[in-house]
């Protein structure tokens, strides 16, 4: 592959990112949200309204930091009386509304929020005995991507989530959970949508949750997910230090185009090679690639020996995860001993390769289960001749 890869695929990634038109950064009656502004525009902002820029330093500690994460200007102890008459007559400290918390039996969390427009996204707090609890955000109200064996995908796409709203996901986390489960270390953009088809949003979310002053997530432990838009990861891996991951989830184009239908206009080739290409200018930086294993679809000894090949050259893990069910697909999960096979065969040949165990799935918190359809539902493809019996079969 060579350089005119990455320029060619490069243009096209704004009309791309544009199709879905971003949610406002200000609230009813034009009042900023915070929450959307990475530092220097807040502080940009506040001196505009006529403060000094250490005011802005303190409201940003008391909105990411400080264990406060405020959520209304009452929070703001400390601040100039002034300031904070200010901020309550042209700030907006909230751009989602909490609906309900969903425990399940292994302690993972669903928070389920609803936001301006009455639309509600999903949020996954899953913790870890070894401290490393993790954040679930969404980027969208539903997905485009139609991948065919998520829930979420079932749902078609209603609108960007704004960055306060991806934002404020982790905050409300921290707020309302930390007492529970102790630390969060980790946000992984797994949850609703399609995160690299909102990416101004994303990207200004992840700056913000990496701010050194705020929420002070470490880059390596935000990891942003994508179903393969290249020209998106082009962008991504230039102006980010934030991990990325890609879901994968086939070795072979004729599976890929049917299950994940955006690899009709990025095929494997071309993903693999622009990874390949782009990593070139990352220092101890590993891309994850993710594979949902779908019984007698993508797990064969075959597929794991094509999956070998295609990551070659690739600084890179790979997470085998196990598929969880529900009732937008047909599709059954490998089961655990051809996992290990299919594990072990990749391990054998020098691939850093972990088994992800589901979290959630008793109250559809795990990965691919978010979201509710309703009564629109995207569609599901025509299943290629080969797989029909398999499908028929589980069925």
């Amino acid at each position: 592959m060579n350089s005119s890869i990455i320029s060619n695929t490069s243009t096209r990634c704004r009309s791309f990112s544009a199709r879905c038109s971003p949610a406002p950064h200000f609230a009813s009656g034009s009042k900023v949200i915070l929450k959307g502004m990475r530092y220097h525009e807040l502080e940009k902002w506040v001196q505009s309204r006529g403060f000094r820029p250490g005011q802005a330093m303190m409201l940003w500690k008391r909105l990411y930091g400080n264990d406060i994460w405020a959520d209304s200007y009452e929070a703001l102890q400390g601040l100039n009386k002034d300031f904070k008459m200010m901020l309550s007559e042209d700030a907006d400290f909230k751009a989602l509304h909490l609906k309900d918390i969903i425990t399940s039996s292994d302690g993972t969390r669903k928070m389920l929020f609803t936001l301006e427009d009455g639309l509600v996204i999903e949020t996954v707090i899953i913790p870890c005995r070894l401290g490393r609890n993790t954040i679930c955000v969404s980027s969208q109200v539903g997905c485009a991507m139609n991948c065919q064996f998520c829930y979420t995908g079932r749902m078609g796409l209603k609108r960007n989530l704004s960055a306060a709203e991806i934002v404020e996901q982790a905050v409300c986390a921290r707020r309302l959970l930390s007492h529970e489960i102790g630390s969060m270390t980790n946000v992984v953009f797994m949850g609703m949508g399609e995160p690299l088809q909102n990416i101004e949003n994303v990207l200004r979310a992840a700056d913000i949750m990496v701010d050194e002053q705020g929420l002070q997530f470490s880059p390596r432990k935000v990891t942003v997910s994508t179903s393969g838009l290249v020209p998106q990861i082009i962008r991504f891996l230039k102006e980010s230090n934030c991990a990325l991951a890609v879901s994968l989830n086939a070795t072979t184009d004729e599976v890929r185009n049917w299950i994940m239908p955006i690899n009709r206009k990025y095929n494997l080739q071309l993903l693999l090679d622009t990874l390949r290409e782009a990593l070139c200018a990352k220092r101890n930086y590993k891309v994850l690639f993710e594979y949902v294993m779908l019984a007698g679809v993508n797990d064969s000894i075959e597929d794991a020996k094509r999956l070998i090949d295609l990551v070659r050259g690739i600084p890179c893990k790979i997470n085998l995860i196990s598929f969880n069910p529900h009732c937008g697909s047909n599709f059954k999960p490998t089961p655990d001993d051809k996992m290990i096979e299919f594990r072990n065969i990749l391990a054998e040949s020098g691939c850093i390769v972990f088994l992800r165990p589901s979290r959630g799935d008793d109250q559809m918190a795990a990965c691919g289960q978010l979201g509710n359809p309703g009564d629109f539902q995207a569609p599901l493809l025509k299943v290629p001749p080969r797989f029909q019996d398999v499908l028929s079969f589980q069925t």
